[in-house]
């Protein structure tokens, strides 16, 4: 499964694009075939996540890339790669997907592998010029530590970083109480303490070591790198992390953000996640299972299935709600809002409770081939 998004920042700076890339379906029926091509590619479809503005930020960085920490992911830290033919099997969870009302949207990932004995619940936010990266119920038994990795990419220098009371540029180091850390007219921003690392250093590799094809040259090929993680350590068990990535500014810009006041993270765990940016008035959640949360203003919202729902709202009034079932296996997605809502569609219903206080709205999903697809309704 692939989730896209592209994004104009503001009339003055250069787009963005980041991709999130997910393969967990199941398909008991599917054979994956043996890439003599890509020896080290075992992880890339475990929720990657990479971040382009020039073009250039990976550019031939593969002879040296770390393969355990590949940007987005969520990796058992192991010291060397299992044979290919052990590792490239189906997905084993459902729910992975994305949602969107064609300017902003949502990806999510339950993922869990077998091989590996680890699981997560992962999400990642879109909102104008910014993006929210949650990541719940991290669990593994396995006898090597556990990482998020944020970024891994060329270096360009300088790369400043920010803790509480304490800004300055670094050429390397690991600061206690990381709040921000800006990199490449990159910055990632941390809503709460967490054990983030990062690393500047230079990597070793060839070509012939993640290919072994026979015109593949064998020369060690060096690079600087620049890495960001989040360390759960090891056998985690209901760990997180939360991030949040804003290209295309300065790192005084950076220092400057205050995101505090814009970004609020309703929730993080292994059963609902969801942000809202309050400056725009759009709330974006993941239910993972049946679930109740309140946004600003007071707005309730319930899930009655699992899914994804999307709440655009000026002041508050709710203007439109965009649904979506990762799961490709339900007819209709159920919710109710604390909001007096009454509207037929060919596709909905939105039904006023007055004794329960709240407007229950059914939506009629996609089917066959169209499973899955985003539906939006306008009030």
């Amino acid at each position: 499964t692939f989730f896209w998004h592209s994004e104009h920042l503001t009339h003055q700076q250069p787009g963005y694009y980041t991709s999130v890339r997910m393969f967990s379906t199941r398909n008991h029926n599917m054979e994956v075939p043996y890439n003599s091509e890509g020896l080290r590619n075992h992880y890339l479809g475990n929720g990657s996540n990479f971040i382009s503005r020039t073009g250039t930020e990976y550019y031939d960085i593969y002879p040296v890339f770390d393969f355990h920490k590949i940007p987005g992911t969520t990796l058992v830290q192991y010291p060397d790669f299992p044979d290919p033919d052990e590792i490239q099997q189906p997905g084993i969870t459902d729910f992975v997907g994305g949602l969107t009302d064609g300017v902003l949207g949502a990806a999510a990932f339950d993922f869990r592998s077998e091989h590996d004995s680890i699981s997560a619940r992962k999400s990642w936010f879109f909102f104008e010029g910014r993006y929210v990266c949650l990541g719940a119920g991290i669990a593994s038994n396995a006898g090597s530590p556990v990482v998020t990795t944020i970024n891994q990419c060329l270096l360009r220098a300088p790369v400043a970083t920010g803790a509480v009371g304490k800004e300055h540029f670094h050429k390397d180091g690991e600061p206690a109480n990381l709040r921000w850390i800006w990199h490449d007219s990159v910055g990632y921003f941390f809503p709460r303490p967490q054990r983030v690392h990062y690393s500047m250093q230079e990597q070793t590799g060839s070509w012939y070591l993640i290919s072994h094809q026979s015109d593949s040259p064998r020369d060690p090929v060096s690079k600087d790198v620049f890495k960001l993680w989040i360390d759960h350590g090891l056998r985690p068990d209901g760990a997180s992390y939360e991030y949040v990535v804003v290209p295309g500014v300065s790192a005084q810009e950076a220092s400057e953000l205050n995101l505090a006041d814009e970004l609020s993270i309703l929730a993080n765990e292994a059963g609902l996640q969801a942000v809202e940016d309050v400056a725009s008035g759009v709330a974006q959640l993941v239910f993972y299972a049946p679930g109740s949360i309140t946004a600003s203003r007071q707005l309730r919202i319930t899930a009655y299935d699992p899914g994804m729902l999307m709440i655009r709202r000026k002041e508050a009034r709710i203007m439109e709600v965009t649904v979506a079932d990762p799961s490709r296996s339900l007819d209709r997605f159920r919710f109710s809002v604390n909001a007096k809502l009454e509207a037929n569609g060919d596709h909905f219903t939105a039904v006023w409770n007055d004794a329960e206080k709240h407007t229950e709205i059914t939506v009629r999903l996609p089917q066959e081939v169209y499973a899955g697809k985003s539906v939006s309704i306008r009030f």
